[in-house]
């Protein structure tokens, strides 16, 4: 079987995209968690705390090398991959990816003097400041990639004469209408995903048997932050449906199975879907709910597929990938809730195996999410490379050698994901917390 030239060049973007997106991820929200831990154990006088985030800002460095990789990659892509896309959107989107290369040379000039000045301060305040620009720096660096695909989504700041851009505004292109909710997600996401991640690796020491203090705090920490972060992100969420209900309604009717344009429209989970009639069944239909969320009442117009022509229509299957980016979130909101409340409860256990294993799960079913909500974002725009301007198959190379470049990525990634795999694993089990706990703070434990 042979695959042409736009097929190749999707299949291989997907592949960086969904490779990049684990450590960009973790590079945008755990700076943030390291800076909460180094600030409660400095405020708390805790040396767990300290050590916590001492112990992930290791870790972190090999995030941000395998990050900075797969990141360089995908702007070669853009060019070799989709010149026709990059001829006329490459202008308007120049901005953004110079702020985007900016605010990384800005988090990694931080990141160095952070790690090198640990111990190096009488106040140990003034390390912790260090963190302030690694987390702006990350964190920018996310809002600015972020407004390059809602440009994408939402194209504004140009006019196009001739397949040439003209007039073009970079601010206006950049601060587009998708870009608030879209940089809103894709942080609050972030931040949810590393606090939930790094609950999962404790719970899971905690399962094998190490229950010590610094696995408690570890875990109290992160599940309060998992809660707040869930809580953020399940709004970011709400405000996004309600921009598609009046920007994107295609991806939005599409999402839902939301075939005729009405008012009090019903909210659809799941089920299955006969394309030739429509006809949904075995799903669970909230009434109304659908208008609700489109605009925060019951009675709210929500526009079907019946007023999208049926070549820019998105394929259907991105329902299913709405409903489980959504089912995961409150998932982890549930699971982080339940755990608060048998912390406070007196005679609760928060530790028992089945809430450890459940909070387990819930590390790779968060980027599982990340990588779904990814995927609903850029399928659900489809056919469109830049939306109302540039379909997918106008945009991509003519060039015949994008397989083997597919095949050379993928043993790239392959090689990546196991390197950085085996030194992750060799950095800590060298040497436990228990072991650094002794060696750098025994002063403060036994005060």
């Amino acid at each position: 079987m042979e695959f042409d030239s736009v097929f190749l060049s999707r299949m291989l973007t997907s592949l960086t995209l969904g490779f990049h997106i684990i450590f960009a991820t973790i590079g945008v929200g755990v700076p943030v968690m390291i800076s909460i831990a180094e600030y409660i154990g400095i405020k708390k006088n805790d040396p767990y705390y300290i050590l916590l985030a001492r112990r992930w800002a290791r870790g972190f460095t090999i995030t941000v090398a395998v990050g900075v990789v797969t990141g360089t990659s995908i702007g070669l892509q853009l060019s070799l991959l989709w010149p026709s896309f990059m001829k006329i959107a490459g202008q308007a989107i120049s901005l953004p990816l110079f702020m985007e290369t900016f605010a990384f040379f800005f988090e990694a000039i931080f990141l160095s003097i952070y790690l090198y000045t640990w111990d190096r301060f009488k106040k140990p305040i003034y390390h912790w400041l260090l963190s302030i620009p690694v987390v702006i720096g990350s964190s920018a660096s996310a809002f600015f990639i972020t407004t390059v695909n809602a440009f994408m989504n939402t194209p504004q700041g140009f006019e196009l004469a001739n397949g040439i851009i003209t007039k073009l505004d970079p601010l206006k292109a950049m601060f587009n209408p998708a870009t608030p909710t879209k940089t809103f997600h894709v942080l609050t996401s972030s931040y949810l995903t590393s606090a939930m991640i790094l609950a999962a690796i404790t719970a899971f020491a905690m399962i094998r048997g190490k229950r010590g203090v610094y696995e408690q705090k570890a875990l109290k920490l992160t599940m309060v932050a998992t809660l707040l972060f869930a809580a953020g992100t399940a709004l970011a969420g709400d405000l996004s449906a309600k921009f598609l209900a009046k920007k994107q309604p295609e991806k939005l009717a599409a999402a839902e199975w939301h075939f005729e344009t009405e008012k009090g429209a019903d909210l659809i989970l799941f089920g299955t879907l006969d394309k030739n009639t429509h006809n949904i069944s075995n799903e669970i239909r909230i009434p109304k709910a659908l208008s609700f969320l489109a605009g925060n009442s019951f009675e709210t117009e929500v526009i079907g597929l019946d007023q999208i022509p049926k070549e820019e229509q998105p394929p259907l299957w991105i329902h299913y990938l709405f409903d489980l980016m959504v089912l995961i979130g409150f998932f982890t909101l549930f699971i982080a809730a339940v755990y608060l409340l048998l912390l406070k409860w007196k005679k609760g256990n928060p530790h028992n195996k089945p809430l450890l294993w459940a909070i387990v799960a819930s590390g790779p079913l968060s980027m599982l999410a990340i990588e779904i909500g990814w995927i609903f974002a850029e399928v659900g725009r489809q056919p469109w490379i830049l939306r109302g301007y540039m379909k997918v198959t106008n945009g991509a190379t003519t060039a015949n050698n994008v397989g083997s470049m597919l095949i050379l990525f993928i043993l790239l990634y392959i090689a990546l994901a196991t390197i950085s795999s085996i030194v992750l694993n060799k950095m800590f089990k060298k040497k436990p917390a228990e072991v650094e706990l002794n060696e750098r703070y025994a002063h403060m434990i036994s005060k």
